[in-house]
């Protein structure tokens, strides 16, 4: 199924999941208020000049994408929840690192989005 927006996107979520986006979704827009929200692969995106953040929630975990590939101080803290494409992936049954996450947000959006 096609998602319109991020909001219809977090609508087809369980309440636990949907709360783990939702605290994304506004770290995100805090540290980069010009993203703009957006749809990319079907998953809630933000976009610059053009997308550079993907989030979605999945039944164990919450990823996030595409892989950070500049920033080796940042990369090494990322270890823990990197998967083997380099792909984060939060299990849903741990606290979010939100602000390590915003951090994230914002080297992507270096790396991307402008």
């Amino acid at each position: 199924m096609a998602h319109a927006s991020q909001e219809a996107y977090f609508n087809t979520l369980c309440p636990e999941a949907r709360a783990m986006l939702e605290v994304i979704q506004a770290e995100v827009e805090i540290r980069i208020p010009a993203a703009l929200r957006c749809i990319g692969y079907n998953m809630p995106a933000f976009r610059g000049k053009r997308i550079f953040f993907y989030f979605a929630a999945f039944k164990k975990h919450i990823g996030i994408y595409p892989p950070l590939t500049q920033g080796a101080g940042l990369i090494a803290e990322l270890a823990p929840w990197r998967g083997p494409k380099g792909n984060l992936s939060f299990p849903r049954n741990q606290p979010l690192p939100i602000e390590l996450i915003g951090r994230v947000a914002v080297a992507l959006y270096r790396e991307y989005g402008v």
